[in-house]
């Protein structure tokens, strides 16, 4: 629910109120080759996740789940959350043309203000802020696959065994795991086409296991780069034609000692850097005509996005016999700069703040947001196959936060302009503070029968302080600060129809945390946790022989306090305000017809509304809700054929579609639709010698015009001024070259 943006000229509110809005084709994780990767049990069929933090068949678990295997992405040129996201039932994403700034939701369920609806994992910890004053809601956790396992994407409040900020649902990468056994390598070297871009872009990769000490200790070492060619235009200046340009590293270090044969250690670094030179979005006038050559954006100077994340965790797992233990120490530093033209919204003020005085002008400003964050877990849980099984455990993080905002003021020759610059300074220190203990149990009855239930108590406690100085802003320099008790449970009861068919049904509550408000006369000094709980009935099977399964969920989910950001008397801060409801029915379903040939096919129809009047967001009582497109779906046929006695011919297709979605509640005067989509993928690959690997792929192979968001962009005085859209990315070919041994 993307707030519309209320900037009042003589207030800092303006400024800080901006910065709070705002198909299961995995590998089966099973047994590792050497360089670490999991292999695919293809005559198997069993896919392993730990979405209840212990190791289960997917089809066992009663929640619904999709799992994308890391090796998968890398054959279909998938890359980041936007590639892969069209084949997961209920996953949307609207991104601002580079990895890192992504909005994800899932089941309906979207941001309403810069707190995250949707949690991000890396192997078992967090990553990203649960406050509102970070920007959760876009700088999403966006890693190059090479090194991911898999990625899971679990549906549906994840409160009691994930704690905060995870009310739609949860996004978990999990990591390759050294191979203490056998040494390994992997490497890549790729080119890719973008249509419309004037360079190419290319792409390598490489990652090494080496054990230390055989059976003992090993270390998995890893590296990639990408830079993708720009493609987006610009109508103001030649010179930022191709604008949308970016280059992303990564790195990672594992090192796993398995000291005896109960306790293992597992140390580890993850390193990521994003450089965008502006943002991929076109622009177009009122009547939703693009402006220049189709593909251009309007903004007067470059927008560019920088990013710099680090990772360190320790895991400990030491088996007691009927208990195991596992400790995981977690301490993440996320650093990014992005700056935003704000000449349409800023400068169209000059005359009415200087009478005249002044003509419109430029107004870049930047945004710059350091989060740092420690976590730490222990857990005990029980092991066995006996008909009782349980896990009990604490958490606690400490998160440190500081959001600064700064505008210039320049004429439109891009000099500063004596009587207006800076126009506004704000800084938005914050600390984030939680601690809270849970509980898993399930419970066997019988051959048929298996209950699972689960509860979380947290409490978090939040300071704040409001800074802020400029040409048009008053000098202040406020504390504030919240507190808060949640309490949070899940139920869930499945019944064997035999054993490989299940239904289940489960009711799971989670919450975003509140926190302190913006510090000016008439708002609220805090807002509220809103909180979500869901209502779900699923189906999962094996069936003829496990050439078909079958996962399909009904949900309803009830949506209550929900944050929003409104105008108190024109001056912007948080509330809690209405009441909204999701429903729907996804699936996914995969058929095995014959050895190496598989069709996937997914969907997902949500019905995402507001339950009540919301007169803050000029919401009514059954507007559907941004950011939600009512139907998508996907197809993919995957084929691997032996060649030549020991060689191997793979080929893949996939459509994937996506519906309309709003930009703000339906009944809101400046909400706009984005274009739906239909895109075609294709890959092939062929190995050979059993180590060399030629890859080809080509995604949206048709070059489809879809859009993933449209927005109406107001002046000063919120008077619409244009569209701005973030497209689907142009149709992009590749070849790469592989080795793997």
């Amino acid at each position: 629910m993307r707030k519309k943006s209320y900037f009042a000229a003589s207030s800092a509110a303006a400024l800080i109120s901006a910065a709070l809005a705002c198909p299961a084709y995995a590998q089966s994780a099973n047994t590792p080759d050497a360089s670490g990767q999991a292999n695919v049990e293809k005559n198997d069929n069993i896919i392993v996740v730990t979405a209840q933090k212990r190791e289960q068949n997917l089809q066992d678990v009663p929640l619904s789940i999709t799992v994308v295997g890391g090796q998968e992405l890398q054959k279909q040129g998938a890359n980041s959350l936007v590639d892969y996201a069209g084949y997961v039932p209920g996953l949307a994403i609207d991104n601002a043309g580079t990895p890192g700034l992504s909005t994800v939701t899932l089941r309906g369920i979207s941001p309403t203000t810069s707190a995250a609806a949707v949690g991000f994992y890396l192997d078992d910890a967090p990553v990203g802020s649960s406050s509102l004053y970070a920007r959760g809601n876009e700088l999403s956790l966006d890693l190059l696959p090479y090194d991911i396992e898999r990625i899971e994407v679990l549906r549906g409040p994840q409160g009691t065994l994930y704690g905060a900020s995870s009310i739609g649902g949860l996004l978990k990468y999990v990591t390759v795991e050294p191979n203490v056994s056998e040494f390994g390598i992997r490497a890549g070297a790729e080119a890719f086409s973008i249509d419309g871009a004037d360079d190419l872009g290319w792409a390598g990769q490489v990652m090494v296991n080496a054990p230390l000490v055989t059976d003992l200790v090993a270390v998995t070492g890893s590296f990639a780069w990408r830079k993708s060619p720009g493609w987006v235009d610009n109508t103001m200046s030649a010179a930022l034609d191709n604008q949308n340009e970016y280059e992303q590293m990564g790195g990672r270090v594992s090192v796993l000692v398995k000291a005896t044969e109960d306790l293992s250690i597992e140390l580890q670094g993850i390193w990521q850097s994003i450089d965008a030179e502006s943002n991929g979005a076109y622009a177009a006038d009122l009547t939703g005509e693009r402006l220049g050559n189709g593909t251009s954006g309007n903004n007067f100077v470059a927008e560019p996005f920088n990013s710099r994340f680090a990772y360190y965790s320790g895991t400990l797992n030491y088996d007691l016999g009927p208990i195991a233990l596992t400790s995981v120490s977690t301490y993440s530093d996320n650093h990014s700069v992005q700056i935003i033209d704000g000449s349409y919204i800023f400068g169209t003020l000059f005359p009415l703040l200087t009478g005249g005085a002044i003509d419109p002008g430029l107004t870049p400003t930047t945004y710059t947001v350091d989060l740092e964050k420690f976590s730490q877990e222990v857990r005990l849980a029980s092991t066995g196959t006996g008909a009782l099984s349980w896990l009990v455990g604490g958490f606690y993080t400490h998160e440190k936060s500081a959001q600064d905002q700064l505008v210039r003021s320049f004429d439109m020759a891009g000099v500063p302009i004596a009587p207006l610059d800076p126009l506004a300074i704000v800084a938005l220190p914050a600390t984030y503070k939680e601690y809270a203990v849970f509980g898993n149990m399930s419970l066997r009855l019988g051959e048929r029968f298996e209950i699972t239930g689960g509860v979380r108590w947290a409490r978090n406690e939040q300071e704040f302080r409001q800074i802020s100085s400029g040409a048009i802003v008053p000098l202040a320099n406020d504390p504030g600060s919240s507190s808060e008790s949640i309490f949070t449970y899940s139920l869930s009861p499945q019944f064997k129809i035999s054993e490989d068919a299940m239904v289940y049904a489960r009711v799971a509550s989670g919450y975003r945390p509140g926190g302190p408000n913006v510090i000016v006369p008439g708002v609220p000094p805090t807002v509220d946790s809103d909180t979500l709980t869901n209502y779900e009935i699923g189906f999962k099977a094996d069936l003829a022989d496990r050439m078909v399964t079958v996962d399909v969920a009904a949900f309803y989910m009830d949506w209550k306090d929900i944050q929003v950001a409104q105008s108190f008397g024109g001056i912007g801060g948080l509330a809690n305000g209405g009441t909204a409801t999701s429903k729907g029915v996804e699936g996914a379903l995969t058929i095995r017809p014959v050895s190496g040939l598989s069709l996937g096919l997914t969907a997902a129809y949500t019905d995402s509304t507001l339950s009540e009047d919301v007169p803050a967001i000029s919401g009514l009582d059954g507007d559907r809700l941004p950011n939600v497109p009512k139907f998508s779906g996907s197809a993919r046929l995957d084929y691997a054929v032996p060649v030549n006695g020991g060689d191997e011919l793979i080929f893949g297709a996939g459509v994937r579609y996506t519906g309309k979605r709003l930009s703000l509640v339906e009944s809101d005067p400046q909400a706009v639709r984005a274009r739906e989509y239909t895109a075609v993928d294709l890959n092939a690959s062929y190995t050979f010698n059993g180590h060399w690997t030629v890859r080809a792929y080509a995604r949206n192979l048709l070059n489809d015009k879809g859009e993933l968001s449209r927005s109406l962009i107001a002046d000063g005085l919120d008077t619409p001024v244009y569209l701005t859209i973030t497209p689907l990315q142009p149709r992009t070919v590749g070849l790469a070259l592989e080795l793997d041994f």
